[in-house]
């Protein structure tokens, strides 16, 4: 068996139950907590947002501006090295990212209570320069939260965690924005974003407790602005000196194009095709949430199960298969059943997809540069689809009708599908893996030695530190 071959099975579970027990596990469990924070800043500057503009009297065209305040998600990757290369005086001493969660964390939270403070229909100015700081606040907090969930996690824990991530963002988000609405209509909307700010402190807490991750390896400290400047682009230097590193990059940018393409459609489909608000409500948002939960937990089974590769390759299969789904419902017509199948298979191969992709790209990353390299690959994922679906996907809807409009999507899924199969074959998969996707050769199981990291996983045993030294890529 070659150390390839055999790391990949070591990260994979024996039994049923063990594609299981991982969920319960600390640090999937921190991954968890640290998603709740991450996904509550998003909520304060979106419907929250908007609901406190309109009841104001703030005009349309105004409120749906705000929506510029996302961007800084969308370019976090700019100031992403400075979280990895930057140790905070004092607060430094207690370890890198333990410090910037705190910081960051405490940031968010004055912005959002700054947010809070301010009155529209007096300064609305002033209130998109507090959503902006938000945006950024939280956009940074973010990139904290990603690298610490993936310094935490071992190699075989990536998938779980990336599905605790996600439930704790969904929960984080949809608490905030509840608990908002909730303060506000009893106490007013100052109250309601200061009592929103302290879920900032879930990823604080969970840092104190869990402590500086084990697997963290700090960069090279380099001095001057020449240094400053290499230091700066080294994580992308380092990626691109890996076998295969061009070709993931394209598989980063398509392997979600046909999935993107379709997903920002399915309102203008549901309209035309005379589904009203209630029909809506019930199927895409009721149904579309819970076939998600489930699909995010299906997805951390099944990267436990069968391993990171083959777990992924089924994601992009049952994501470009969901496409076709909507050309059916499509050629159909007005049914609440096809609605109802098709939104809940898209959902349920969504939630699988996020966490086996987003373990992957986890895997990508080398543990000098989690926070950049994690900014940039998660950027690259989204900017294509939404380039070309802001571009052309309403003229092409207009052109060739709902029907051949999803045929095509799912067939711009199938590149991605088929470079992932070739990249698996080849073996580039393995060989472009960072140290993040590493694990030591105490973690291979080996049968005769009951002792080993991986078999005492599989057994329950709590497993020993991973010297990130010793680490060897799979």
């Amino acid at each position: 068996m070659t150390m390839n071959a055999a790391v990949e099975n070591a990260g994979k579970a024996k039994t049923w139950w063990d594609g299981v027990r991982p969920y319960a596990e600390p640090a999937p469990l921190a991954a968890l907590f640290l998603g709740i924070s991450s996904g509550f800043p998003f909520a304060m500057i979106a419907a929250t947002l908007t609901t406190r503009l309109a009841e104001a009297g703030i005009e349309k065209s105004t409120v749906t501006a705000f929506a510029l305040t996302f961007l800084a998600y969308n370019f976090k990757w700019l100031w992403a090295p400075i979280i990895d290369a930057v140790r905070l005086p004092l607060l430094g001493r207690i370890g890198q990212r333990v410090s910037w969660l705190i910081f960051t964390g405490l940031l968010v939270m004055a912005s959002v209570v700054y947010l809070g403070s301010i009155d529209p229909q007096a300064h609305i100015g002033a209130v998109a320069v507090a959503a902006i700081l938000v945006g950024v606040a939280g956009a940074t907090f973010d990139i904290v939260i990603d690298a610490y969930r993936i310094e935490l996690l071992e190699p075989r824990q990536l998938g779980v965690g990336s599905g605790m991530s996600q439930y704790g963002w969904r929960i984080g988000a949809a608490a905030a924005g509840a608990t908002a609405l909730i303060v506000a209509q009893r106490y007013g909307w100052q109250l309601a974003y200061t009592a929103c700010a302290g879920f900032a402190l879930f990823a604080i807490v969970t840092g104190l407790v869990m402590g500086e991750p084990a697997r963290r390896i700090a960069p090279k400290v380099m001095k001057g602005p020449v240094a400053a400047a290499i230091a700066y682009v080294s994580p992308l230097a380092e990626f691109f000196k890996r076998k295969g590193a061009l070709l993931v990059l394209v598989f980063v940018l398509i392997h979600k194009l046909g999935d993107t393409l379709a997903n920002l459609t399915f309102r203008l489909l549901f309209v035309d095709l005379g589904y009203s608000k209630d029909e809506i409500a019930i199927y895409d948002v009721g149904v579309g949430f819970w076939a998600l939960l489930i699909g995010v937990f299906v997805g951390g089974f099944l990267y436990a199960r069968l391993g990171m590769k083959k777990s992924v390759l089924i994601s992009l299969i049952l994501m470009a298969v969901s496409n076709f789904s909507f050309a059916a419902l499509a050629s159909v017509g007005h049914s609440n059943l096809g609605m109802a199948g098709a939104i809940g298979f898209e959902n349920f191969a969504s939630g699988i997809g996020g966490v086996c992709v987003v373990a992957y790209f986890s895997a990508l990353c080398n543990l000098s540069f989690t926070a950049t390299q994690f900014a940039l690959l998660s950027a690259a994922a989204s900017i294509l689809g939404r380039f070309v679906t802001g571009t052309t996907a309403g003229g092409l809807i207009e052109g060739i009708g709902y029907v051949n409009f999803y045929l095509l999507t799912t067939l711009l899924a199938l590149p991605g599908v088929l470079l992932f199969w070739w990249m698996m074959h080849k073996g580039l998969v393995d060989q472009s893996l960072g140290t993040a996707g590493a694990v030591t050769s105490d973690e291979v199981a080996d049968p005769a030695d009951p002792s080993s990291e991986a078999n005492r996983a599989v057994a329950g045993s709590p497993p020993g530190p991973t010297p990130p030294d010793t680490a060897t890529p799979r």
